[in-house]
């Protein structure tokens, strides 16, 4: 067990694809955790199949290290703001935190939030100016920048005086001023050990600790980890579990485990300043207090910030259902939702009243919905889902709608069109700035509901040339009637597999979401038309055969290649009488006919 004042606990936090992770890379390699002959994959700490995938962190992970005889706790947290409440949970556990800074782009939308966070809780940052090795790095005007934000978001003197470093995360080194020779990583390890304070506690006072996050073990259930706040605990010891409610339950602890690198390992005791996981308490739920019975006290439940955005689980109810997923019953959909809402404390699951066949989930943005429903897909589940809807509430009588601060760098000769695309979406510009090398940077406040299906269009507008990243900024009056999609849909009006000649003639209605081959169904989208009114056409026409053939009279078919959706593009593109089908194989886009006046629209 570790004096306190020999511990370090802190979180990287930083905007999506800054470097957190490469610098956690090579932190570990340069602590001497690995064997020498041991294979290390690249974003070691990105160790769940999405994260490797999409390159993007989504949950919090822990490791630890040693410096000397200095015990390092940290945690890496996401970068994308989908995943905020991850960081939210993970940073009252932690002393201090590595605010890393991209030394080109600067301070962005995801930096400003979780050091408001920060900020906000008390913890003085230590500022990483990382990737200071690429060309157009501006480490001094990224420096002012990061100052600027810090008042900006009212931070005190002693968090104005924050510590700072240059690194390459990638290189694994780190200066303590420019135009130091670059070596390794010791200067942060040294300035992590002089800049972080250590953990408060006292190891002879009664045990008290707070779930910051659960996760679970097929053998012992569910597991509480948090950092221990006060006094110690060993493996056998009853716990007091307090719950929101101020409920008392008496728990054995079955084991204890701590970090070491990427391990977890199993301890026999552990004391005030030391993050670990216990297993034992099988009802615990993130925020619960964990007492001595001999003094039980109860902390303030951690409080989350809002889900803006719901959408609904529904069964698959197209003519495919069954043929490719495993679970497709309302009971196992239901099952499993119910499973993901006791560990996923951000997203938010409820029954819909009066409704058997579906299920709300509410999250921080279409990203975050999406990852469930592949976790779910990758199970085996079949699943359709509804268009995103904000969520709203009321303040003195008037409804009040989520509103995204927006970040947009584009080459400047798209600027006008993007300018004019989200004043449409009733955008307000906040800032815009253009850089020597012609690039435009603009803030923009913008409805959720406005980011609703844009970013794919913001892709074609820009010549995939541009970034868009957003954050929840606050909620405000509702702005009105807000543009959605411009174009119809290609309906199919038949079952079978579209042929080559069904498509070929539909080519220049539009584009196509399917090839020659595919399986299509009456009612399913097969592509976007290219006017404002849907079209209900067939895909499977075959030529008709005649006996008479002349040689060389068949025309060559030359297809264009078809539009495929990611999940989330598929959710964000989706009116409100269409649906997602979601199947572990396939995304197909369905309409739904809500009543007799839809079929005659549609000219049914």
């Amino acid at each position: 067990m570790h004096d306190p004042e020999k511990i370090r606990n802190i979180a990287i936090i930083a905007h999506i694809d800054h470097g957190k992770t490469t610098l956690l890379d090579s932190l570990l390699k340069q602590s001497k955790i690995f064997r020498d002959n041991e294979k290390i994959p690249e974003r070691v700490m990105d160790s769940y199949d999405q994260e490797k995938e999409r390159g993007i962190t989504i949950f919090a992970k822990h490791t630890c290290v040693y410096y000397g005889d200095y015990k390092i706790n940290i945690i890496d947290t996401p970068g994308h703001a989908d995943f905020s409440g991850e960081v939210e949970r993970v940073l009252g556990m932690v002393n201090s935190v590595l605010l890393l800074i991209d030394a080109q782009e600067g301070p962005m939308p995801q930096t400003r939030f979780v050091l408001s966070a920060a900020l906000k809780m008390g913890l003085r940052p230590i500022v990483v100016l990382n990737k200071i090795d690429r060309p157009h790095a501006a480490p001094d005007r990224v420096l002012n920048e990061a100052f600027d934000l810090f008042l900006e978001l009212g931070a005190n003197d002693e968090q104005l005086d924050f510590s700072y470093i240059y690194a390459s995360g990638f290189n694994g080194f780190a200066i303590a001023k420019l135009g130091d020779e670059p070596k390794n990583l010791d200067p942060l390890f040294e300035l992590i050990i002089k800049a972080a304070p250590p953990p408060p506690g006292n190891l002879t006072l009664p045990f008290l600790a707070q779930a910051a996050t659960i996760s679970y073990d097929d053998y012992v259930g569910r597991q509480a980890c948090g950092r221990i706040l006060e006094g110690k605990i060993a493996k056998g010891d009853t716990v007091v579990r307090i719950d929101r409610n101020g409920n008392h339950s008496n728990h054995k602890i079955i084991k204890i485990e701590g970090h070491l690198g990427l391990k977890k390992v199993e301890i026999n005791e552990a004391g005030a300043g030391d993050i670990v996981t216990l297993s034992g308490i099988p009802e615990v739920e993130i925020g619960d207090t964990l007492s001595d019975p001999s003094n039980i006290v109860q902390l303030p439940p951690i409080t989350l910030a809002e889900p803006t955005v719901s959408v609904e689980f529904l069964i698959n109810t197209s003519p495919f259902v069954g043929k490719d997923g495993k679970h497709v019953t309302m009971n196992k959909l239901r099952e499993r939702l119910m499973k993901e809402k006791r560990a996923n404390i951000s997203l938010k699951i409820e029954e819909i009243a009066g409704r058997d066949d579906a299920i709300r989930v509410c999250g921080r943005g279409e990203l975050h919905l999406a990852v469930l429903i592949e976790a779910m897909r990758r199970e085996n589940f079949e699943m359709a889902i509804s268009k995103p809807k904000v969520i709203t509430k009321e303040i003195g009588g008037i409804i009040q709608e989520p509103i995204e601060r927006v970040h947009v760098e584009v080459p400047e000769e798209f600027s006008g069109t993007i300018i004019e695309d989200l004043s449409k979406r009733k955008g307000e510009m906040q800032s815009l700035s253009t850089s020597e090398h012609g690039l435009t940077t603009m803030q923009f406040l913008v409805p959720t509901r406005g980011l609703m299906g844009y970013r794919n269009e913001f892709l074609t507008r820009t010549s995939g040339l541009g970034v868009l990243t957003s954050i929840f900024d606050c909620f405000a009056p509702w702005k009105g009637d807000i543009v959605g999609r411009t174009r119809g849909v290609l309906i199919s009006n038949s079952p079978g597999k579209a042929t080559g000649y069904g498509l070929f003639a539909l080519q220049e209605r539009g584009s196509l979401f399917v090839t020659a081959g595919d399986e299509v169904y009456e009612g399913m989208v097969v592509g976007e038309h290219s006017r404002d009114n849907d079209l209900i056409v067939n895909p499977t026409r075959a030529k008709q055969l005649t006996n008479v053939r002349a040689a060389g009279s068949d025309e060559n078919i030359i297809l264009t290649p078809p539009r495929r959706f990611t999940l989330e593009q598929a959710i964000d593109y989706i009116a409100d009488d269409e649906l997602v089908e979601v199947t572990p194989n396939f995304i197909r886009l369905r309409k739904v006919y809500l009543n007799e006046n839809d079929r005659k629209r549609h000219g049914r």
